[in-house]
């Protein structure tokens, strides 16, 4: 049967953080079932029975021999997404993966073959593109509210202590699509060229297994069609700093920076139409980023506003709903887009774009601030 005439089924792989978009998968309209895989089998059958699904596999090989299942999302570690991005698309089916893409252009190219020879979706889950306070924005830049954009920046601090031990030593821009996916969707463009600089030093014993010595990592970024200059700075130890995901872009007509802590809420900054001798009065305001929940199925529109760890302990994404309100928007994009047989909107070539500054980055601070180039991955 076409997927065109029936519902989805869809393998969760990894119930750690992957747990938090179980129930939206059970919830969706256009999904017929949503089973779970795991390698711990403890965590397999406590989240099995906590959101009352039954169909387990105790691993990705499992998964990709059922001819049942029909897309496949990822949610394990950093060092494993390329490999099973790839074994997932050569078994035939759709795939969805945690963020990055890749560590390598390498990776990054043999993913987008493997989708191609598949012709399945291949979507990167990247939050930041879905989160209450995009979607503000961008309904601002759209109504060209901001005029034109002069500049943008995006940050990811965050304290990565006691994190599994693939985290410890990982380069900062590695993991950086947070911080950058934002402005890139708004603008519309790719990046071209990367200066960056590592800051700090990691202990030696931490700089073994990546060969990076630098525990934060600050870019400035050339768009390949735009006289707009990036900059993104990233943390994950040694910097005493509150959790921030956070970007800000600015216009001669307006103005946007999220908030310093995640508790508040952002500003927008707007030019009065007085005129003006030296300098102008620029006002700002506090504002509430609106809950979109319009913009989903209303069987996981609250989902918006309920996270499955809501007991603080996470604290990436207990942000009011998971990241910012933004999981059941990534899960209704990748359902939809398969069952309507379409590219999603983070497609495999928006994800390179998107993962490759990142890898660019951390290139050019391993040379002192050397510029590097992206290459073009639509060619």
């Amino acid at each position: 049967m076409s997927e065109a005439k029936r519902k989805l089924r869809i393998a969760l792989v990894g119930v750690g953080f992957g747990a938090e978009f179980a129930p939206i998968y059970n919830a969706h309209p256009d999904v017929e079932w949503v089973a779970l895989s795991d390698s711990n089998t403890e965590k397999l059958a406590a989240a099995g029975a906590r959101f009352g699904i039954e169909r387990s596999y105790p691993g990705l090989e499992a998964v990709l021999a059922d001819p049942d299942v029909d897309a496949v999302h990822l949610v394990t570690p950093i060092p494993l997404h390329a490999e099973q991005a790839i074994r997932v698309l050569e078994a035939g089916k759709h795939c969805a993966c945690t963020v990055p893409m890749a560590t390598s252009f390498a990776d990054i190219r043999r993913i987008i073959a493997a989708q191609r020879k598949s012709g399945k979706n291949y979507m990167m889950m990247e939050t930041a593109a879905y989160t209450r306070e995009f979607l503000m924005v961008e309904d601002h830049y759209l109504r060209g509210d901001f005029g034109t954009i002069s500049f943008a920046r995006g940050s990811h601090m965050q304290d990565m202590e006691g994190w599994p031990d693939y985290w410890m030593g990982l380069p900062p821009h590695h993991y950086m699509t947070h911080a950058i996916a934002p402005v890139l969707k708004l603008l519309g463009e790719r990046v071209a060229k990367v200066h960056c600089f590592g800051s700090g030093r990691l202990p030696e014993e931490r700089q073994r297994r990546y060969g990076n010595p630098f525990p934060v990592e600050t870019a400035i970024f050339r768009l390949a069609n735009s006289p707009v200059a990036v900059e993104v700075t990233r943390s994950l130890f040694q910097t005493v700093r509150p959790y921030s995901e956070a970007f800000s872009i600015y216009g001669d007509k307006l103005g946007f920076e999220w908030q310093q802590i995640e508790e508040e809420d952002p500003l927008i900054f707007s030019m009065p139409q007085a005129a003006f001798s030296r300098g102008r009065k620029i006002h700002h305001e506090i504002v509430t980023p609106p809950d979109r929940q319009d913009l989903l199925p209303p069987e996981i529109a609250p989902f918006t506003k309920r996270s499955v760890f809501s007991d603080g302990k996470h604290l990436s994404f207990v942000q009011g709903g998971g990241h910012s309100g933004s999981h059941p928007h990534l899960v209704h994009e990748f359902v939809r887009s398969t069952v309507e047989g379409r590219s999603p909107a983070i497609d495999v070539v928006t994800a390179a774009n998107w993962t490759a500054p990142g890898i660019a980055a951390h290139e050019s601070a391993m040379q002192d601030g050397a510029a590097v180039e992206i290459p073009d991955f639509s060619i």
